[in-house]
């Protein structure tokens, strides 16, 4: 495959109904997306849950960069570039642990508060008539832009850019349709994530999520399993809670179109705004009736009559308000992507609640499941497939109609590809800050 022009324009790349190869392969596009998108925007970091206490901390990689949500003294929430101020040295270490009332770096003992000030070094009269306390040095951690919604933190690298609300505002009732499943209007995270990393291009992955057409295809042959299965029931059993979570992939076309879709500017959307495959599930009667205490009966009825599949955050989470879960992409290199799936419980429901998430996560989303296999092995080819020669597009033309970009919103069926052209936009956006790119030899 010969490298394009280096002269060549995002613009070039990312074209109204097409975009080309050279976003999912080239090292030197992947290196800016570290910068210019993943670096500028909001990204989500964790749950406010898994910091209960202050002095709990949790750490993580963000565009490559390691970083630290502590809850601090006053009960607020810091994000911190994870890097003593000293000589480099992480503070942290563990994924998550407690750090009681300080961070002590482990290479020579400096020691910070909560809040990131630096509160005590050795040896400290070797530091008089010098001017480490008027630079960086003196200032102690390095702290991040941070928000919440809900209790989900959000980060952004940069020093300046969109504030948290502009980026993210226009998703917030998607969140909110999470969390207001939980009959105290609070969820908290159950357990671990799922970890998986995907040898493919995050973008590969981000486009799937969206992807309405692919279900009844790549995974035809899951959906036939559970409805073999099902059929050979004796009459009057109760539909178990894999054949439910299963048999819906195998939804026809006019049902993935009916299901509908929402975009919203900086990348933003919902498929599945009218409803989703997960729409069917069976009652839980003790569910409703704590629901139905907490809201009352109308409300309730709202609050679980709106079942979308997937609510994207752009550029880094998807939600899924039933089962209560959310997917983060984390972007490792051009071809390999870490994707965590969190389960969520709502307080003061019924386990059986986050016994379906926790199912649905183990079917769906474990890499060996019986689903997510399937993905998998399509991702991988499509990365091996975009290098061959010839054709080096990537068509998003499925009722495209130009123009369609002018409005901050819109409405459409499930199956519309504009869904997938809605994130390039953004990605055009952010990555066109200096509008040509350097190629690698």
């Amino acid at each position: 495959m010969s490298p394009p022009d280096q002269t060549q324009s995002f613009d070039a790349l990312v074209q109204p109904d097409r975009v080309h190869r050279d976003v999912y392969l080239s090292e030197s596009i992947f290196a800016q997306e570290q910068e210019r998108l993943f670096g500028k925007a909001w990204l989500y970091v964790g749950h406010l849950s898994q910091v209960p206490r202050p002095g709990d901390y949790m750490t993580l990689d963000l565009a490559g960069q390691p970083v630290i949500l502590v809850r601090a003294t006053d009960e607020s929430f810091r994000v911190f570039f994870n890097r003593c101020a000293h000589k480099g040295s992480m503070i942290v270490s563990e994924r998550a642990g407690h750090t009681g009332r300080a961070f002590r770096c482990p290479y020579h003992s400096w020691t910070y508060r909560l809040d990131g000030t630096l509160l005590a070094v050795p040896a400290q009269g070797g530091y008089d008539g010098t001017q480490m306390r008027a630079c960086e040095t003196g200032r102690g951690l390095t702290e991040i832009a941070s928000a919440h919604y809900r209790g989900f933190v959000f980060a952004r690298l940069a020093a300046s850019g969109p504030a948290f609300d502009a980026h993210c505002g226009a998703m917030f009732h998607a969140i909110d349709a999470l969390v207001d499943r939980s009959p105290s209007g609070e969820v908290e995270v159950a357990g671990l994530p799922l970890r998986n990393i995907v040898p493919c291009n995050w973008k590969v992955y981000l486009e799937n999520i969206n992807d309405a057409m692919h279900a009844n295809v790549t995974h035809e042959s899951a959906s036939m399993a559970a409805e073999r299965v099902w059929s050979q029931a004796p009459a009057g059993v109760k539909k178990p809670m894999g054949i439910e979570i299963l048999m819906p992939f195998g939804s026809d076309n006019d049902f993935l179109a009916r299901m509908g879709g929402q975009v919203y500017a900086n990348g933003h959307s919902i498929f599945g705004s009218n409803m989703s495959i997960h729409s069917c599930y069976s009652s839980l009667p003790d569910y409703e009736t704590a629901m139905e205490k907490a809201y009352g009966e109308e409300r309730t009825k709202h609050i679980l009559s709106w079942v979308p599949q997937n609510s994207i955050v752009y550029p880094s989470v998807a939600f899924k308000s039933a089962p209560q879960t959310i997917r983060v992409i984390r972007p490792l290199a051009v071809d390999r992507t870490l994707i965590e799936v969190w389960a969520f419980r709502p307080k003061n429901a019924p386990d059986a609640l986050l016994e379906r998430t926790l199912l649905y996560n183990r079917i769906v989303f474990s890499p060996m499941s019986i689903v997510a296999h399937d993905d998998i092995h399509v991702f991988e080819t499509i990365q091996k497939g975009l290098r061959t020669s010839g054709n080096p597009w990537v068509s998003l033309h499925r009722d495209y109609v130009a123009g369609e970009g002018d409005a901050p919103s819109m409405t459409t069926s499930g199956t519309n590809e504009i869904l997938m052209r809605n994130q390039f936009r953004a990605w055009r956006q952010y990555m066109a800050a200096e509008n040509a790119y350097a190629v690698q030899a």
